[in-house]
């Protein structure tokens, strides 16, 4: 009994794996208020009754494939656990606690950026603007967690709270769409822009 329980939850997990990857792709592709659960069945090869059953509406897909890019992965290990994280928070060089808090922000942009253009843009529906909000106040912690951090290790510019919001703003969805979408740059010219910028602007 137990087996096949486990295929079964198994399969589920697979299910609602795919419809967030046929999500992922349909929401950047055609935008949250023109993409329909119908068109997402479609693209995830399963029922429209699928995705209800999965998910619940269309919001909780967009959560789901959000939280999915966020982490990069299905497991529920919140942001400040994850590896990259620790890595960083444990380096003892300032500058090069910078380095690997970008590069491990700048993965998650890769995979997120885009998702969150689509919330924030479609925030004036009230409960995306909750999904809006929350994911910038998550931004701000992590980075105020950096900022704390940092400040163990050398002298700041400005107080913690100031420097976390400077790096929630050079570090911000927004910044990267500009630059690596629309103005062209390779991730890795922003990489190294954001962690200079970062430096030159919060260590004394």
């Amino acid at each position: 009994m137990t087996g096949k329980t486990d295929g079964r939850a198994e399969r589920a997990r697979a299910t609602r794996a795919r419809i967030v990857a046929a999500a992922t792709a349909t929401f950047t592709t055609s935008g949250y208020a023109t993409t329909s659960i119908n068109a997402i069945a479609a693209a995830a090869g399963v029922s429209e009754q699928t995705v209800y059953y999965s998910f619940g509406n269309k919001r909780a897909v967009l959560v789901a494939a959000l939280d999915r890019a966020i982490a990069g992965d299905d497991e529920p290990i919140p942001t400040l656990d994850r590896p990259w994280v620790h890595a960083a928070l444990a380096e003892p060089d300032p500058n090069r606690q910078i380095e690997l808090q970008v590069e491990g922000v700048g993965e998650v942009l890769r995979r997120a950026a885009r998702l969150l253009d689509i919330i924030r843009n479609a925030a004036t529906d009230p409960e995306l603007a909750e999904v809006c909000a929350t994911s910038i106040n998550h931004h701000r912690e992590v980075q105020r967690t950096f900022a704390a951090s940092l400040a163990e290790k050398t002298p700041l510019r400005t107080e913690v709270a100031a420097a976390a919001d400077t790096a929630v703003a050079l570090l911000s969805p927004e910044t990267y769409l500009l630059l690596v979408d629309h103005l062209g740059w390779p991730h890795d010219r922003w990489r190294t822009w954001a962690a200079d910028c970062l430096t030159r602007t919060l260590i004394a």
